[in-house]
């Protein structure tokens, strides 16, 4: 089906809001959280949500887009997504220099604690 085809850029958009998400998405409020939740992550459409909390398709999409700018705000200002990659990357080189097993293993246990 032509319709359930989704964009490369489409697909990238999506996989960023679910990671500024999971790493904002507590700053929400309760209200924006589950339409956002619903339209991102769960693929909900505009019209789906917004007959469930009875507002209309364009104020679910509005609400949709101030969480984009909201999660993409908080980002911009704390940085703690890009610290995370960047955590990631070094980890990823160090275990290249480590080769002992209690290296390996303070690595795993690294990555648990970050939950990378």
């Amino acid at each position: 089906m032509e319709d359930d085809f989704i964009s490369d850029d489409k697909l990238k958009d999506i996989y960023e809001l679910s990671r500024l998400y999971d790493m904002y998405g507590a700053l929400l409020n309760d209200h924006n959280r589950v339409i956002f939740e619903d339209y991102v992550l769960n693929n909900y459409s505009l019209g789906e949500i917004a007959a469930d909390q009875d507002i209309s398709r364009q104020g679910v999409r509005d609400s949709v887009l101030r969480c984009s700018k909201k999660l993409r705000d908080y980002e911009k200002k704390l940085g703690f997504l890009a610290k995370l990659d960047e955590t990631d990357e070094l980890i990823g080189e160090l275990e290249g220099f480590v080769e002992s097993t209690d290296g390996a293993s303070l690595i795993n246990r690294i990555r648990k604690t970050l939950d990378l």
